[in-house]
């Protein structure tokens, strides 16, 4: 049978979503693949990915989640590459579907879920690694001296944050797979976003994806921590000292980070943040 190669587009999501949940991920439902693909922020999207069908069925997919940052005072278009998968059968005509991808003009491209052999090929590509060098912080019960309030009412958030971080906030907070809390301390203000993760087979984990105010972030890791146990279920976050800016202290550092990649022609590492992706959109 011919396979045919072709962009994800609205009226493809549900075909596609029942692919990935049958073949990539069954804990994930065909609703929720739909769902993390329909980014609530603003942008111009021109697919959802592409995807390989053969006699009518859906054979492989790889997802694509788009948005228009600001960087350096200029707008730039991102393309995040999300799940990949292509059944056994037609792994030969895998590739077809990234390459589709990198040969849309204008975009800079990220990947924060590369697995397996995808890590060697996207560095033939010239895709760059991310120092995702982590440090693992145990959530404990401390006591609360009211010197940095922890909060995840939405109306605190949507009073206190101003400026990028109040925009960041109204893009993400319907998303599937971002949390938000707030740490405020005098007129000092630290929006922070993360995301609930599962490490062997334990989904008691919390990934920091976002920081505002670095310095008062390591003033309330500890309050932040007990909020996330007492509040999430989380007990222990995983921070990257690149995200976070800096180890806080009685924070483990880890054997090794998971790889995390971008290309970009003009944008360096610093420029690259979690947030506008697969990361925010998608739990699993």
């Amino acid at each position: 049978m011919a396979v045919e190669l072709g962009p994800i587009t609205d009226a493809d999501l549900p075909a596609v979503a029942r692919f990935l949940n049958e073949n990539l991920n069954h804990r994930v439902s065909a609703a929720a693949w739909t769902g993390a693909l329909q980014v609530p922020w603003a942008v111009a999207a021109p697919n959802h990915g592409y995807f390989l069908r053969s006699d009518g069925d859906v054979v492989g997919a790889y997802l694509a989640y788009y948005s228009q940052r600001v960087v350096g005072g200029r707008v730039e278009q991102f393309c995040n590459l999300g799940a990949w998968c292509v059944l056994d059968s037609h792994r030969a005509q895998g590739l077809r579907l990234l390459m589709s991808l990198l040969r849309q003009k204008g975009y800079h491209f990220t990947d924060f879920s590369p697995s397996g052999n995808v890590v060697p090929l996207n560095r033939k590509l010239n895709f760059v690694d991310l120092d995702t060098t982590t440090v693992i912080m145990p959530n404990l019960p401390w006591p609360t001296f009211g010197r940095v309030r922890v909060s995840d009412d939405p109306a605190v958030l949507a009073s206190v944050l101003t400026g990028a971080d109040k925009k960041i906030y109204e893009d993400h907070r319907e998303t599937r797979a971002a949390k938000h809390v707030v740490l405020v301390s005098g007129d000092e203000v630290c929006y922070v976003v993360f995301r609930k993760d599962t490490r062997k087979g334990v989904r008691a984990f919390a990934s920091i994806l976002h920081v505002g105010d670095a310095a008062l972030f390591r003033r309330g890791i500890r309050p932040l921590g007990s909020h996330l146990l007492l509040r999430h279920g989380v007990v222990a976050t995983l921070l990257e000292p690149r995200v976070v800016g800096g180890k806080p202290s009685g924070a483990i550092l880890l054997p090794r980070g998971r790889p995390k990649m971008f290309k970009s022609d003009t944008l360096s590492a610093s420029d690259i943040d979690y947030l506008y992706s697969e990361l925010t959109c998608l739990e699993w």
